[in-house]
């Protein structure tokens, strides 16, 4: 049995199943092609939130911070592709993040803390996630490259963890947090058949 007992952000409802780490474990090259579009995608979210909302002086301030080391851990993701001489390509999504976005209301200033939750609520997972990997590479190089990247997850959870908490008051940002995690936990109760990062 697959041990999936690795640190975990206390805000996810549920743990990552040992048949995902079988089946990244399997498909690594196709999960470093995903990696490097999260770590895109992760840039690009932190970019729109300041030309959603470019008057929320903290926000812009931390998320300018996040946006460069996300575009950073990108550039490290796309060296390990090509070492491994795997080309860019799309990659179909999978469900997850479509999910949680379907969860993000409309109206502001809903829209603008469910924004930050649900980003952060993926920064948790992908810290878990890559954590586990680590733990369960078989290529020792590659293993200590996602052990380094974990704490850059879980601070980046905190930072949208703190903006949440410093627009909104504090019983709101959790009762709605628990309410999103709960989602995000049934979004990956069902393995998705391709091996993607969130899948």
């Amino acid at each position: 049995m697959i041990s999936t007992n690795v640190a975990t952000i206390n805000a996810l409802k549920k743990p990552t199943s040992s048949a995902w780490i079988e089946q990244a474990i399997s498909n690594l090259d196709i999960i470093l092609l995903d990696h490097s579009h999260c770590e895109r995608k992760a840039a690009g979210v932190a970019l729109n939130f300041m030309f959603r909302y470019p008057s929320n002086t903290k926000m812009v301030r931390e998320l300018t911070k996040i946006a460069q080391e996300e575009l950073e851990h990108f550039e490290l993701v796309n060296q390990w592709l090509e070492r491994r001489q795997i080309p860019l390509a799309n990659l179909g999504p999978p469900p997850y993040g479509a999910g949680l976005k379907a969860q993000v209301r409309n109206q502001e200033p809903y829209r603008f803390l469910d924004s930050l939750l649900v980003t952060g609520l993926i920064e948790a997972r992908s810290h878990e996630r890559l954590g586990l990997l680590a733990k369960h590479c078989p290529e020792p190089e590659l293993a200590k490259f996602y052990q380094g990247l974990m704490a850059s997850e879980a601070r980046h959870f905190g930072v949208y963890w703190v903006l949440a908490d410093t627009y909104f008051e504090r019983e709101v940002v959790m009762q709605r947090l628990d309410e999103l995690a709960i989602v995000e936990s049934e979004l990956l109760s069902t393995l998705h058949h391709e091996p993607r990062i969130h899948s």
